[in-house]
C-alpha cells in the first residue's frame, strides 16, 4: 500500500506499519466475502435487515481509504493503553451492522433447535431459580444474569468433562444478549443460539465426515472452532466494556483498567485458561452487583488461585510474580528473569 522512501531511522517501524495494514485489510476483505457467501446461502439471516447484512458489511469495508495511517498504527504499538483501539473503533463505527448481523444470526440458529430445548432455556427474570448449588447449575438463563463464580463453574465442568461448560457458554452469551436488548443497546454478540450452535452443528457434521474421509469435514471442523474462538474473544471484550463502563461496578471492584486481555484467548494452554477463568470471575461479579446480591468470597478465585481475581497483569508480570500463582506462593518474591 505504501511506497515511499524512508529515512534509515524510520524504515523498520514503517515496514511494520505497511505489513500490518496489508494483513488487516486482507483479513477484512476475506471476512466480507465469507459473509457475502453466508448471506446468499442463508437468506433467512438477512431477511429482517433493510439490505443483506453481509453485502452492507462489504460495502463498509470498501469505503474509500478509511485505513488508519502509519502514525495511528504506530501509536497503537507504542502506547499500551491503545492496544484495543482498532477493535473498539470498528464496533463503534459499525454498531448498526453488527447489531443486525448478531440478531439475525441468533434468530436463524434458534429456529434449528427443537422446541422442548427452546422452552427450557427461555430467558427468565432474575431470581426465578433457587439459590442452592444444583438449581444454579441447571437453571435457565436470567436477566440480569445468574452469578456463577469460578468454584461453581469448576464444580459443574470437571465432573461432566466440560459438558456443563457448554451450557454455561450458552447461558452467559444469551444473558448478555438479552441484557443488551432489555436496556435498548445495540447487541454486539450473537447470543447463546448464535454463538454455541454453529459450533455444535459444525462438530456434529464435520467430525463424522472427517472420520469417514469425506472431503470438507476438516474444513467444517476448523470453521466451527474458529467461530467459537472468535466468540470467546468477543466475550472478553464485552466483559471489559461492562465492568469498566458502568461506574457502580467499576467502583465496587476497584478497577483502574479493564480486567481482561482478550487476545490471551489466542495463546496456548494454560494461558488461555488463565484469561478464561478471569472472565468467569469478573462476569460473575458484574451480575452479582447488578442484581444487588451480597458479596460472598470465591475461595478458588480469591484465595487458592489469586491470579483469577487480581488486577490485570501482563505476561511478563504473570511469569515473574509467583505471588499471583497459588495460595502457597503468595509470599514469594518476584523473579528477576528479564
Amino acid at each position: 500500500h505504501y511506497k515511499q522512501k524512508h529515512n534509515n531511522n524510520e524504515m523498520t517501524i514503517k515496514r511494520m506499519m505497511t505489513r500490518s495494514n496489508r494483513h488487516h485489510y486482507s483479513f477484512m476483505n476475506f471476512l466480507g466475502l465469507l459473509l457475502l457467501g453466508l448471506g446468499h446461502s442463508f437468506p433467512v439471516i438477512t431477511r429482517n435487515a433493510n439490505a443483506p447484512v453481509a453485502k452492507t458489511i462489504i460495502a463498509t469495508f470498501q469505503r474509500k481509504q478509511q485505513q488508519p495511517s502509519n502514525k495511528e498504527l504506530y501509536s497503537v504499538l507504542k502506547n499500551k493503553k491503545d492496544e484495543n483501539t482498532i477493535v473498539d473503533n470498528f464496533f463503534r463505527e459499525n454498531e448498526d451492522l453488527i447489531n443486525d448481523f448478531c440478531q439475525s444470526t441468533n434468530n436463524f440458529w434458534k429456529q434449528l433447535v427443537i422446541e422442548p430445548v427452546r422452552d427450557y432455556v427461555q430467558i427468565q427474570p432474575a431470581g426465578t431459580s433457587k439459590r442452592d448449588i444444583l438449581s444454579k447449575l441447571v437453571a435457565p438463563p436470567e436477566v440480569p444474569g445468574i452469578p456463577r463464580p469460578v468454584w461453581l463453574t469448576i464444580l459443574g465442568s470437571v465432573p461432566t468433562a466440560l459438558g456443563w461448560y457448554g451450557y454455561y457458554k450458552f447461558s452467559v452469551e444469551e444473558e448478555l444478549y438479552q441484557y443488551e436488548l432489555l436496556n435498548e443497546k445495540k447487541v454486539s454478540g450473537c447470543g447463546g443460539y448464535g454463538t454455541l450452535f454453529p459450533f455444535v452443528y459444525g462438530v456434529i457434521i464435520g467430525f463424522p465426515m472427517q472420520l469417514l474421509h469425506i472431503p470438507g469435514g476438516g474444513t467444517i471442523l476448523n470453521a466451527a472452532a474458529l467461530w467459537i474462538l472468535l466468540g470467546q474473544v468477543n466475550l472478553y471484550r464485552r466483559v471489559n466494556e461492562l465492568c469498566f463502563s458502568e461506574e457502580d461496578v467499576k467502583k465496587e471492584l476497584g478497577l483502574e483498567e479493564p480486567p481482561l486481555y482478550g487476545w490471551w484467548a489466542l495463546l496456548p494452554p494454560p494461558l488461555d485458561v488463565v484469561v478464561g477463568l478471569r472472565q468467569v470471575h469478573f462476569l460473575s461479579e458484574f451480575w452479582r452487583i447488578k442484581r444487588g446480591d451480597s458479596y460472598e468470597k470465591d475461595i478458588v478465585a480469591e484465595i487458592l488461585f489469586p491470579f483469577i481475581s487480581s488486577k490485570r497483569f501482563t505476561l511478563k508480570e504473570f511469569v515473574t510474580q509467583p505471588s499471583r500463582w497459588f495460595w502457597f506462593t503468595k509470599d514469594t518474591k518476584d523473579l528477576d528473569l528479564f
